[in-house]
């Protein structure tokens, strides 16, 4: 929620081009693409207040602000990112790049692949974390931006954030992982795959080249969203929001034509999770909730380095702020404070704060005056070096 005594940050999207190709992890190369992406605030002379924003599964680049003339369309972030905000847009000049693979700008299965002349769709390559971050690294210089005062990332956005710390030490200073983990659980691993089968066995999906046939593979789209909605929230939040409770048609109606009908709801969470899937159905690319999520599960740092996560963060050199939440499950404290042991294990420079919130994995996202404050001081905290 937007703090109405703060003036709403116009933003404006931006996209690069790039004709150099990009070696990926897989062993092929991304040839000819385009990275889209928003700026907030102003660079200093000395380049030296940069935060990159790395955004999870279902975001984008649209990090905070409001697009000219359309005051509901807030960035996923808006109430963390701008002027007078945790991350102060006044202070900093913050980036909010896409992914590649996305599918709100940047090249992805939806794009054409210039070697054939067709749309990519399942035969856009396989993208990884570390691939991300290349490109990432990329665009930076492309804007003349060698270090980084900070990067930060929520969930999958905190794996990235990680991941630059890993990839290019000497170039930022602080790493910022919210609700995030070093890997995944094969819990994690197993809804990522229960979500993905739900797509690929949707009579739409045509093989992943559903665009040929003027399609879209909804039905499994809304479950896969379905699937994941359920993780993102906790136990105590959905009993507050829904408890048991009844829809008004269930309670006056036939419940045994409800209980062998497809289509009609009973309870008030079915009905939630029904818009939920319904709405994200209908922005969503197929394709790409595959490429995310398979990204998600191959992440691994500490793969190389025989599961010893001590020895994959030796490498990191900047300082570090890590925030997990009690209630998330789908990325739980114990995870946070895997990273935070192996750092400490290396000496490095790390604060830590686990918040007492009842909101899920959601609350990455969500206003706590305790979540804001920690930000909000460790940013200031930033500032004070530039």
């Amino acid at each position: 929620m937007t703090n109405p005594g703060l003036k709403q940050m116009l933003a404006t999207p931006q996209s690069m081009y790039f004709e150099s190709a990009l070696p990926l992890q897989s062993g092929v190369s991304l040839r000819a693409y385009s990275l889209s992406f928003e700026t907030y605030g102003t660079l200093n002379a000395d380049k030296s207040n940069a935060v990159l924003i790395c955004h999870a599964l279902n975001a984008s680049h649209h990090v905070a602000g409001v697009y000219a003339g359309n005051d509901k369309s807030e960035g996923w972030w808006d109430n963390m990112i701008g002027p007078g905000k945790p991350v102060d847009t006044t202070k900093f000049f913050v980036i909010g790049v896409n992914n590649l693979g996305s599918c709100f700008g940047s090249t992805g299965p939806m794009h054409v692949n210039p070697d054939t002349g067709r749309i990519y769709g399942a035969d856009f390559p396989v993208i990884t974390v570390e691939d991300w971050v290349h490109s990432q690294a990329r665009l930076l210089d492309a804007l003349g931006i060698q270090t980084l005062a900070s990067v930060m990332g929520g969930s999958l956005g905190g794996m990235q954030a990680l991941s630059w710390a890993l990839q290019y030490p000497e170039r930022l200073r602080h790493a910022v992982v919210v609700a995030s983990a070093p890997n995944l659980t094969a819990e994690n691993i197993a809804f990522n795959e229960v979500a993905r089968r739900a797509i690929v066995t949707d009579p739409d999906f045509f093989d992943g080249h559903f665009y040929q046939h003027n399609t879209i593979p909804k039905r499994g789209l809304r479950i896969a969203r379905m699937i994941g909605h359920i993780t993102y929230l906790s136990d105590d939040v959905m009993n507050e929001k829904f408890g048991r409770q009844l829809r008004d048609a269930a309670t006056r109606g036939d419940l045994q034509s409800y209980l062998y009908s497809t289509q009609e709801v009973e309870f008030q969470i079915e009905s939630y999770l029904r818009y939920q899937g319904d709405k994200f159905a209908e922005y969503f690319d197929a394709n790409t909730y595959l490429l995310i999520t398979r990204a998600l599960d191959y992440f691994d740092p500490a793969r190389a380095f025989a599961g010893n996560l001590t020895q994959a963060l030796a490498r990191a050199r900047a300082k570090f702020l890590l925030v997990s939440f009690t209630t998330d499950w789908r990325f739980s404290p114990k995870r946070s404070r895997e990273i935070v042991k192996a750092l400490l294990d290396n000496k490095r420079d790390v604060s830590y704060a686990e918040i007492d919130a009842p909101h899920g994995h959601d609350a990455f996202l969500l206003d706590d005056a305790r979540y804001m404050g920690v930000v909000r001081s460790y940013f200031n905290s930033i500032s004070m070096e530039l």
